[in-house]
């Protein structure tokens, strides 16, 4: 859902008449892991790196109540986080 072309809160925007910017992509934070193979700590010293990518889109939206409610319905998959803040 990070991809430009799939946005659909856009498109609610678009459909509702109202001034929509964005998607605008933030900077993507990168968390990483570096974990020890081996459980003892024996042996050679090998590594696992793990890294977990963060992307963040920004979007603002100038919407009435009515086009707020419709975004805030919008189903969106599990791993998909959104917050929405009133300004």
């Amino acid at each position: 859902m990070a991809n430009e072309e799939s946005h659909p809160e856009k498109t609610i925007a678009q459909r509702s008449g109202v001034k929509a910017n964005g998607p605008i992509p933030l900077p993507t934070k990168r968390l990483r892991v570096p974990v020890m193979k081996t459980p003892c700590g024996g042996g050679t010293k090998t590594w696992d790196r793990w890294e977990l990518r963060i992307h963040k889109r920004l979007m603002d939206i100038d919407a009435e109540e009515r086009v707020m409610r419709r975004i805030m319905r919008m189903r969106v998959p599990e791993e998909v986080f959104i917050s929405i803040e009133l300004i």
